[in-house]
């Protein structure tokens, strides 16, 4: 991960302002550069940096002596900056994967770069010739960006908290940047910013899958496999030790698998670390210790009690600029992991399974989907809003830490192809979801088949034994906390934004107004699941 941070047309002190920049330090420990922009007035541009590819020369702001006009921050990793180089003959200054969003600009726009790469992101372009500022997301929003557009002032930053205290107009938000979009401002010559246009680029599933020649027409299972693998594959661009969470469920032991195989094929010398975090009687660390020992890895087992969990409630919630319920219960064991491989591990890329469930019908409520139609458009409209919420938290709690996040399941042409199968297909079959992609990898042998066919367990569930839950220790420690009186009057105390119906939702909300008072936009409404009479988001309620 890295920390983007930008201002154009500033009406304070830009030199005041960059200190802003600073609150996302965290995504990038490596190096940090502030630097201002000769052509633009009033302009800053502000990066941390985590240094996964190119050490040496691959800083940002990133310019090349080819394109002296243009300028670049981004946030991300640009998997086929290789394959755009072989094609279009481009004359890289850098080994720095980002390089070609600048070339391909310069050739093409901004709208076409977008659609071109093959990656995940989060950039903005300056072209000091043209007097335009572009800023792009991909699809699934992956990497994070937060802007505000107010009067002439452009904010820009990986995330809210860099962009909170610098002075706006009353009523003007900061908010997430929509991911699958472009949009461009004019810049004139006092640095003044003007709103150009915004436009998608390429919705979900639509990347041309077909240009794979290796595809078979008629055999599925063949397909998935070749995609994933392919997405697994790319991902290993880095010149950082690269690991895997396992938590012994379906997604993350295929992507561990996969991953495992990949680094034998490319002769990789270090053995793959696996990490996996639970309580006592976690059913997630007893599968995951199948599936470590079937890799052969260099397994990692992270414990920690209720008490350390909920400790960390505050520091989760601070990363996350959400108050969520589901989000903040799977958030705390996915932060302490990232920690642990942080503090003692030479590990910097940190593969994971996110996307799956929201891909593949992983919910168990798909077994309640009124029609394969239906299911299909519930999975688009999750795949739609992931980055504000597992996206958000797989992002979060990793890059608090330091560490860069790579989801093979949410890789544009895998995610394409599977959206293109049939909705009855992709449904829940016999009683088992996900049941077209286990049947993908079944008889191969890449993982046992009490993993391959392990019922969904929810992380934040599977971490806790099904004696004491996860989520029924957060509820009591809420219910101690709550008064009766104080949830009664939620709805006069909160009066923007949700209103919370439990003592657990109130203490989170209590937690997140402290932190990012007036902001409570930043969480739209509660993960919840569909088809049923759900009160709580728990898959074991």
């Amino acid at each position: 991960m890295c920390g983007i941070w930008a201002i154009f047309g500033a009406k304070q002190d830009v030199k005041q302002l960059c200190a802003n920049c600073t609150k996302v330090a965290h995504r990038g420990p490596d190096a940090w550069r502030i630097e201002s922009i000769p052509a633009f007035q009033n302009t800053c541009l502000g990066f941390q940096r985590l240094a996964v590819i190119d050490p040496t020369y691959g800083m940002q702001p990133l310019f090349l002596r080819t394109y002296p006009h243009l300028w670049l921050i981004y946030n991300g990793e640009i998997y086929n900056y290789l394959k755009l180089q072989r094609e279009f003959d481009y004359k890289y200054e850098t080994r720095v994967d980002g390089e070609a969003i600048l070339h391909c600009y310069a050739r093409f726009g901004a709208e076409k770069t977008a659609s071109m790469l093959d990656g995940v992101f989060a950039f903005v372009i300056v072209d000091t010739k043209e007097r335009k500022v572009h800023l792009g997301r991909d699809i699934f929003g992956v990497r994070p960006m937060f802007t505000f557009f107010d009067n002439g002032t452009l904010g820009v930053c990986s995330e809210a908290k860099g962009l909170l205290d610098i002075p706006r107009t009353d009523g003007v938000p900061v908010k997430p940047f929509k991911p699958g979009h472009i949009q461009s401002f004019d810049v004139d010559v006092e640095g003044m910013v003007t709103w150009s246009d915004s436009y998608p680029f390429l919705s979900i599933g639509g990347s041309d899958f077909n240009s794979i020649a290796s595809l078979s027409p008629d055999d599925v299972h063949s397909n998935i496999r070749l995609l994933l693998k392919d997405a697994v594959k790319k991902r290993m661009i880095a010149d950082r030790r690269i690991g895997c969470l396992l938590s012994g469920g379906l997604d993350s032991s295929l992507v561990c698998a996969l991953l495992a195989q990949c680094m034998k094929e490319q002769g990789i010398p270090y053995r793959l670390q696996t990490f996996c975090v639970g309580m006592d009687g976690s059913p997630d660390v007893e599968a995951a210790r199948v599936m470590a020992a079937h890799l052969d890895t260099e397994h990692h087992e992270i414990k920690f009690t209720p008490e350390e969990g909920i400790q960390a409630l505050r520091e989760v919630i601070y990363h996350l600029e959400s108050y969520d319920i589901t989000t903040i219960r799977a958030s705390v064991g996915m932060y302490l992991v990232s920690k642990y491989v942080k503090e003692k591990t030479d590990t910097t890329v940190i593969f994971s399974g996110e996307g799956s469930d929201e891909l593949c019908q992983g919910y168990i409520y798909f077994h309640k989907a009124p029609s394969p139609q239906e299911a299909d458009s519930e999975s688009r409209r999750l795949l739609e809003e992931l980055y504000l919420y597992d996206n958000l938290r797989a992002d979060r709690t990793t890059a608090a830490h330091g560490l860069e996040l790579r989801v093979p399941f949410l890789d544009k042409y895998f995610s394409s192809y599977f959206l293109s199968l049939p909705p009855d297909q992709r449904q829940p079959k016999n009683g088992v979801e996900k049941h077209l992609l286990r049947s993908a990898f079944s008889g191969t042998g890449l993982l046992p088949e009490e993993i391959l066919w392990r019922p969904k367990e929810a992380f934040s569930d599977g971490m806790s034994s099904k004696e004491k839950s996860w989520f029924c220790l957060l509820q009591k420690d809420a219910e101690d906390k709550i008064s009766d009186d104080s949830l009664a009057t939620a709805g006069t105390q909160f009066k923007t934004g949700l209103v919370p119906k439990s003592k657990e939702a109130y203490f989170y909300r209590v937690l997140f107004d402290e932190m990012f008072p007036q902001h409570s936009h930043f969480t739209p409404y509660y993960w919840m699941p569909r088809w049923m009479n759900a009160t709580d988001p728990s898959a074991r309620t």
